[in-house]
């Protein structure tokens, strides 16, 4: 097999904001852009790729759907996390002008989040399948009327004019992305903050939910992430993705960890990776 190592994998076209993630973080690698989600972890496990970047949740649309259903499936293993600020820019060919646009394309969520500037200029919008395939679809079929609403990197790539920058209606828009590769690299006791995270599913018996927490709250783990969502087409088969502050190999986190396979079963760690700067200062002071 090649060498691969070299290779990074995401979901969406080149100049997705996936795409824009991959280059910030590894600007040394190929990025590798696949059709699916399922296609983006086919190509870390085959060995197309050395490791994958994909999102998991925005500040505003929330978590990413399908990923929780993914990630237990994967065989793939979180080794770290990264948090991207979503600038959306308004973009057409090049002669192209604001008071001629009449239709702008994009992601439902991208113009979703940039509902306020659309209304504003009276755009009238068009849900696409992507951000990069629209812009890449508006570059080629040339129409000056036609916008589109994708990142810088989909404008360079595909020489588009950027006739409005930043306009997204949040000034927090930012996306967390989990960096995935097919073999664990968990980072040592004592390096720092780190987190963990995992997915179980809680024994049928009262409170079992409760009681299975109970081992983090007494040995003072921070639970940052948890979340529930149906497995198997059964509405009484909850599964729960958590997240929390802490190295499995501590002495609290060991205690709690223990309560938890006592009260679960099918507790599956997805991965232990450094915390990102970001988690770390914008995480709210502790409350007295």
């Amino acid at each position: 097999m090649a060498d691969t190592d070299n290779i990074i994998a995401f979901q969406g076209a080149h100049g997705a904001y996936s795409d824009l993630a991959c280059r910030d973080v590894f600007p040394e690698l190929v990025t590798l852009p696949c059709r699916t989600f399922e296609d983006a972890f086919a190509a870390i496990r085959d060995g197309k790729a050395g490791r994958g970047m994909i999102p998991i949740e925005n500040s505003i649309a929330g978590r990413v759907a399908d990923i929780h259903h993914l990630l237990p499936d994967s065989g793939l293993h979180i080794i770290g996390e990264h948090f991207q600020r979503v600038n959306h820019h308004l973009m057409a060919v090049k002669g192209a002008s604001l008071d001629k646009i009449t239709h702008v394309h994009s992601h439902v969520h991208a113009l979703g989040q940039c509902r306020k500037f659309i209304r504003d200029l009276n755009f009238e919008p068009v849900v696409r399948v992507d951000t990069a395939g629209a812009a890449a679809e508006i570059a080629e079929a040339g129409d000056p009327t036609q916008g589109v609403i994708a990142s810088e990197l989909a404008a360079h790539l595909h020489g588009l004019d950027i006739l409005a920058g930043s306009i997204e209606d949040a000034d927090h828009n930012t996306t967390r992305f989990l960096i995935m590769t097919r073999e664990p690299v968990v980072p040592p006791l004592g390096s720092g903050t780190v987190m963990t995270s995992f997915v179980f599913r809680v024994r049928n018996v009262a409170a079992a939910l409760y009681k299975a927490m109970g081992g983090f709250a007494s040995n003072g783990i921070n639970m940052t992430k948890l979340e529930s969502y149906l497995v198997g087409g059964h509405f009484h088969a909850a599964q729960f993705f958590a997240e929390v502050e802490g190295h499995p190999e501590e002495q609290g986190m060991k205690h709690a960890l223990e309560e938890l396979n006592f009260f679960s079963h099918e507790v599956h760690i997805l991965g232990t990776y450094p915390a990102h700067p970001y988690r770390l200062k914008n995480a709210p002071p502790p409350e007295e």
